[in-house]
């Protein structure tokens, strides 16, 4: 029996899921023909030009595909933030293990032809790019802009109490200021009236040529920092996957299982204070089941796993070692004879809505809501002659925003870098206050947890 919260046969699945969002990954960066490997691997199935990034890919199928596991058990209304910059081959393999890819994008079909439609686009003239784009099924936040996952993942979790946001982040992106600064947003999060961000930094040690900092200090330094910034954080750290896979189980039923009980306090009691919210740390390997070794020089584990381990076909040793790294996913046991998923993994990925790829709050055109916005012309200021009048253009707005706010109790938010006062906005304070749930002093100013204007939201 295994050792965990998953038994063998729910291991083995999960095993499986991810070896074929790490096949569908690594065919994606190499593969021009020949998706299923059913003939001998030639040079001519391989793409003219490799491009991509392998080296934050397999961690994040890992994480995929255990998120879909406890979406499924819980039923939660979930969506994914890929933080690190390229991910885009986990994200678009996920999308189509799921199903939404093709339901997107019909041509792309859950057949060989389909897989080789899928293969042959990536990072290839006239098809998508190397990063989770605005394209990809499932993705709010363009992958190849770094620093911004965590700021995406908290603006889609206010005003939104069921969601939950896994938001992964990498940790070459970790090093970049706007997201030094987005780890705060833990402040403003109200558990009454909010969803959840459940921030995983993946620290896979490198980033394209160099170590990265989060990687290289002490643990104790690191969990101090992250404690520093208002988390309770959980590390997870290993190679061996299927250790791997049963400690991250547990590890995501028991932050989950922290988080209800913070929102439930939250909601039950009607007096929110600022929790100290639980996030993810996961060390894995760079380039994590890939080529170990590629000319006599480490791979995996090292900054050489970070775009295209192995980039010169040309090599008959180099052509060898991609398809012994292709085989090692073994295809042939998870795709049917017409080239699709066989069901009972297909039947591991959530359905509908509940999709990450699919849930509409990642497609922002599904959940849009008409403001109510009162006439313009009525906040007119009155010129009987010219040059004998005094007013001021945002004091003026500030009057049209306080409205719109009352119109708009749970749909609207005034956003900008606490300079509500100064720039003449202070009328929004007659009927909202700065939002902030950190300690409140006698000499502040409307602060209150339950408002629509301030940092939260004006961060």
């Amino acid at each position: 029996m295994a050792e965990g919260p998953l038994s063998e046969a729910e291991l083995k699945k999960l095993h499986a899921y991810w070896r074929a969002a790490n096949y569908l990954s690594v065919g994606q960066i190499y593969l021009l023909a020949n998706p299923l490997l059913r003939e001998p691997l030639q040079v001519k199935h391989i793409k003219p030009r490799l491009l991509g990034h392998w080296g934050t890919t397999p961690g994040l199928n890992f994480l995929y595909a255990h998120l879909n596991r406890v979406i499924k058990s819980r039923d939660l209304d979930a969506i994914f933030i890929c933080g690190p910059g390229h991910g885009g081959p986990a994200m678009v393999a996920n999308a189509y293990l799921e199903g939404t890819y093709t339901e997107t994008y019909p041509d792309v079909t859950q057949d060989l032809i389909g897989l080789q439609k899928l293969f042959r686009q990536f990072s290839f003239p006239g098809g998508i790019p190397s990063h989770d784009a605005p394209e990809t099924p499932g993705s709010i936040h363009e992958g190849g802009e770094l620093g911004y996952a965590l700021t995406h993942a908290y603006g889609a979790a206010f005003d939104n109490p069921n969601l939950k946001v896994f938001c992964v982040i990498g940790d070459g992106e970790a090093e970049t200021g706007p997201l030094a600064a987005s780890w705060h947003s833990n402040k403003f999060l109200n558990p009454q009236t909010d969803g959840a961000v459940l921030p995983i930094l993946h620290l896979n040690g490198y980033k394209i040529a160099n170590p990265t900092l989060l990687a290289r200090i002490p643990e104790d330094e690191l969990r101090r920092l992250l404690e520093g910034y208002g988390y309770a954080p959980y590390i997870i750290a290993g190679d061996d996957p299927m250790d791997m896979h049963q400690r991250m189980a547990a590890l995501l039923d028991l932050v989950l299982d922290e988080i209800e009980e913070i929102q439930g306090k939250g909601r039950k009691h009607g007096k929110p204070a600022r929790p100290r919210w639980p996030m993810i740390v996961m060390r894995t390997p760079k380039g994590w089941t890939g080529p170990k070794e590629v000319d006599g020089l480490p791979v995996e584990g090292t900054w050489r796993a970070h775009q295209v381990p192995i980039d010169n076909m040309t090599k008959p040793e180099h052509l060898r070692i991609l398809d012994r790294w292709l085989r090692s996913y073994r295809p042939e046991e998870l795709f049917d004879t017409d080239g699709a998923l066989v069901r009972e993994l297909s039947a591991l990925a959530p359905r509908g809505p509940r999709r990450m790829s699919a849930n509409p709050h990642a497609n922002g055109g599904e959940l849009l809501q008409e403001l109510r916005l009162p006439d313009f012309r009525d906040y007119a200021v009155k010129v009987d002659k010219p040059a004998t009048t005094f007013d001021e253009a945002t004091k003026v707005l500030g009057a049209f925003l306080r409205d719109v706010i009352v119109h708009n109790p749970h749909n609207f938010r005034l956003m900008g870098p606490d300079e509500t006062a100064s720039n003449r906005l202070s009328a929004v304070f007659d009927v909202t206050n700065r939002d902030w749930l950190a300690d409140v002093l006698p000499t502040d100013d409307h602060l209150a947890p339950d408002a629509r204007a301030g940092w939260r939201a004006t961060c």
